[in-house]
């Protein structure tokens, strides 16, 4: 039996919010160790990708919820380049919020990165990590290199997908890659989990956002 589009959505959004729910009760009646920061900006994170997947605009200001919520967190566990990122992430989504919404014929469309712009992120992506290396050793950051490297991956991702370009989501899934084991040796449990989820996010907006293309 297949579900119809809107009710397959509605069991979606009723999922995220049982999740989002007994996540907040958790950590309100202190069954765990894992702090609100952490809660929240696994909640509006996921909800954030999942919009994306669909295409949704206001994955961006919820984006912009999660930035803040992530911030918090990785300046208390010493991930400065991420914190660092998550205001930078913060101007991106503002750009993308636009940039989807100012199309006057209607939505903008998926594409497919162009030439000019893979020649730049190429370009910049080692120096970037190198940069932001350099940074984090004199800031005696927790993980220079694994921190460095997925800061200029997202930022990379982060930017595509504010154009909407297909390929944003190759770049999600190489971060993502790193992102779980570095959580994990944080300790930093639900967001290695988060990053999970968003692997198998990032592969489905893969195959969606290249069924647009085809369409």
């Amino acid at each position: 039996m297949t579900l119809e589009p809107g009710r397959l959505r509605a069991l979606e959004w009723l999922a995220m919010a049982a999740v989002s729910i007994a996540l907040a009760a958790a950590t309100g009646f202190k069954l765990w160790s894992i702090s609100w920061a952490e809660v929240l900006g696994f909640i509006s994170a996921g909800i954030c990708v999942w919009l994306m997947v669909r295409e949704h605009v206001a994955t961006w200001p919820i984006g912009i919820a999660s930035n803040v919520a992530y911030g918090i967190l990785f300046f208390e566990s010493r991930l400065y380049a991420d914190m660092s990122l998550q205001l930078v992430f913060g101007i991106l989504s503002v750009i993308g919020w636009v940039n989807w919404g100012r199309s006057a014929s209607g939505p903008v469309l998926v594409t497919r990165t162009r030439q000019q712009e893979w020649w730049w992120l190429l370009g910049l992506l080692p120096v970037a990590t190198f940069l932001i290396r350099e940074v984090l050793l004199l800031a005696n950051g927790a993980a220079p290199f694994g921190d460095a490297l997925t800061s200029s991956l997202s930022l990379a991702a982060q930017f595509l997908a504010t154009r909407k370009r297909l390929e944003n989501w190759a770049l999600w899934i190489v971060a993502d890659l790193i992102y779980i084991p570095l959580y994990l040796s944080r300790g930093l449990p639900l967001t290695a989990l988060l990053y999970a989820a968003f692997l198998a996010m990032c592969i489905t907006g893969w195959i969606q956002w290249r069924r647009t293309i085809s369409a």
